[in-house]
């Protein structure tokens, strides 16, 4: 049986003698240093230092000569001559201080007689905020509490829990920072109302105190260990049903359940009584990964909550899809009896997909025809056919996982920008920021009652009007006129925008083109032919480079001067796209050479000249050469 709290006491104290005759530091041969009232003593208190010489021990050459010092640490504090020295020392700090008595003869070296310490500290604080727990039905016993401030002594904290048939248990700890114990015994739940009685008690040479008890039962103490092996399962490989299954202890009554989306910062909480290891979910989502964790209790009221397990994470089945895909589309003349039709279509979001796409099936439908004339199953989000120049054509796009296909889109394919009043009106681009422009355009005039829905649709512009990257778009109510885009929108870009207009089956649209950000070009356009024709030039040049053009092209500039000449050079001006990368010039006189250049404009400003070319008019009877500037011109 272990000791009681007055044994440990009894023990303590003679422990601390012990230490305190050790305390001498010096032999002490020559004499003693005594302290009273104690050499431990509380915060404030003032103790009486004496030295005294032994016998013989006095200065050998002249004893009236004897000088006692004493010393705090190293600092004298105290002399006196004789062979005894008495000092009273008051507002000692908190802890250990050294004293040390030295004897000195005349101008000789200090001789050390004895020395002592002094502990100062202050009576232990009643520990507050006791209490015990076991971990799990078969766990052991710890009890916690706060012990206050330090006491700056050796000080033990002995643990004691009472419990029926005059059982004691009893176990403590003397470390700086003890402030918890594990009794090392383990409650049963045989009688689960019994009542046990636990109380800590800290002692040191000054004083002791001793907590409030804290009473409780084995259900108060008792927490759960948190639930484990947890797994999850699908009836029927749908969402409709998913069961959650965890083992637990034996007893647990109670558990409360979280779980939420991996992508969610809330969780979903649900409480079940007598749940045996499984409940059931009916909300999860399709294809969706979950987080799930648990904890158990015992009784309904009394106890605490286990920790909560370890989460699962874990992947719903998927389902057939629910959303439609929005699909465009783009339809190009190759010569009089064909064309190309190119279809378009933006992901499902996950919520609509409720699975992996493993693939989109596409047809092509000639209306006037009885079945479908073309079909095909890609994994891309485009698919282009070359199809008769002749009739009208119907297309269907849906998209497939593993448990099924979404509704298909159905869409017509006419001339979206053909000649007619439902074309939207006055369609201007403005820069929104570095990545984004916004699009405003006016109703098409008398026909706007008839728009069903506007499409914004954007892409790079190609160097020759060709288009190469597939289009973005975005859909409008009829009742907006305006549009921000900001999908693939990147700075010093120029983009060839349309607003499409769309009545049933009927489409128009009207174009501009745009950027984001935009400075003045990095480079000229390249002349690459000067030919005479019938008493003018035409000049021909190749387009600057897309990445050099930093934005939307406005206009070309097409300087000339007299070879030699230190005019200013004469120059016209021609809005972008006015002719395919050409123009002709009628103002340079026979026979005289000229150089010629180009630069292009954007709104920010005009680029650095392109190459040079000189270049002699002949006449209408002989044909031109262009020439670089290292050549001679014919005279």
């Amino acid at each position: 049986m272990a000791c009681t709290v007055r044994g440990c006491l009894l023990a303590l104290i003679f422990i601390i003698m012990s230490l305190l005759v050790k305390a001498k530091i010096d032999v002490c041969k020559r004499g003693d240093v005594t302290v009273t009232p104690n050499h431990v003593i509380s915060l404030g208190s003032a103790v009486n230092i004496s030295c005294s010489l032994k016998p013989k021990q006095d200065c050998s050459r002249c004893s009236r000569c004897n000088k006692l010092i004493l010393y705090k640490f190293d600092r004298r504090i105290h002399f006196q001559q004789g062979r005894s020295l008495s000092s009273q020392v008051t507002g000692l700090p908190l802890g250990t201080t050294l004293f040390v008595c030295k004897l000195a003869c005349g101008s000789s070296d200090e001789i050390r007689i004895c020395g002592a310490e002094i502990s100062v500290g202050v009576v232990p604080e009643q520990p507050q905020n006791l209490s015990c727990v076991q971990k799990g039905e078969r766990g052991t016993v710890t009890c916690i509490w706060d012990r206050g401030w330090g006491t700056h002594l050796y000080t033990v904290y002995a643990l004691q829990l009472n419990g029926p048939k005059n059982l004691t248990w009893q176990k403590q700890c003397s470390d700086h920072d003890c402030d918890r114990l594990d009794l090392g015994i383990s409650l049963t739940p045989e009688s689960p109302d019994f009542g046990y009685t636990a109380k800590v008690t800290a002692i040191n040479s000054l004083g002791s105190a001793s907590s409030f008890p804290s009473t409780f039962t084995w259900l108060d103490i008792v927490r759960p260990l948190p639930p484990w092996d947890i797994r999850i399962k699908c009836v029927n490989a749908s969402v409709s049903r998913c069961i959650l299954q965890w083992r637990d202890e034996g007893l647990v009554l109670l558990n409360r359940l979280r779980y939420r989306a991996s992508n969610s910062r809330s969780w979903n909480m649900v409480n079940a009584t007598n749940a045996r290891g499984r409940h059931d979910l009916l909300d999860l989502k399709p294809f969706t990964e979950y987080e799930f964790q648990i904890s158990s209790k015992l009784h309904l009221s009394k106890g605490s909550w286990s920790n909560w397990s370890e989460p699962l994470r874990t992947q719903t089945p998927e389902e057939e899809p629910t959303g439609m895909l929005d699909v465009w589309y783009t339809k190009q003349p190759i010569d009089y009896n064909r064309q190309r039709i190119s279809l378009f279509w933006k992901n499902l979001s996950v919520s609509e997909a409720r699975g992996k796409i493993l693939h989109y099936r596409v047809t092509l439908q000639e209306v006037a025809g009885e079945e479908a004339t073309l079909q095909n199953i890609t994994e891309h989000t485009s698919w282009t056919w070359v199809v008769s120049g002749t009739g009208t054509w119907t297309a269907a796009v849906s998209a497939e996982n593993s448990k099924g296909s979404s509704p298909p889109t159905h869409i017509n394919i006419s001339d979206l920008c053909g000649a007619g009043r439902l074309a939207p009106l006055l369609v201007s681009p403005a820069a929104e920021g570095t990545d984004s422009i916004m699009v405003s355009w006016e109703p098409p005039g008398g026909a706007a009652p008839a728009v069903q829905e506007y499409v914004v649709e954007w892409a790079e512009h190609q160097p020759g009007g060709s288009t190469q990257a597939p289009p973005h778009w975005l859909r409008s109510t009829p009742t907006n006129v305006s549009a921000l885009i900001a999908e693939n929108i990147k700075p010093y870009t120029c983009y060839e925008i349309r607003v499409h207009a769309l009545s049933g089956d009927r489409a128009r649209c009207s174009s501009t083109r745009g950027n984001s950000k935009h400075k003045a070009p990095l480079s000229g356009p390249h002349i690459n032919a000067i030919t005479e024709e019938k008493g003018s030039i035409l000049i021909s040049w190749d387009e600057i480079p897309a990445q050099e053009q930093m934005g939307c092209i406005l206009h070309y500039r097409i300087y000339w001067r007299e070879q030699d000449s230190d005019s200013q050079p004469r120059f016209c001006e021609l809005p972008y796209g006015v002719s395919p990368n050409s123009h002709p010039i009628d103002s340079l006189r026979p026979r005289v050479t000229y150089i010629l250049w180009m630069t292009a404009l954007t709104a920010a400003g005009e680029s650095p000249r392109g190459n040079q070319r000189e270049f002699c008019q002949q006449g209408e009877d002989t044909a031109a050469l262009g020439q670089d500037p290292d050549r001679l011109a014919p005279s």
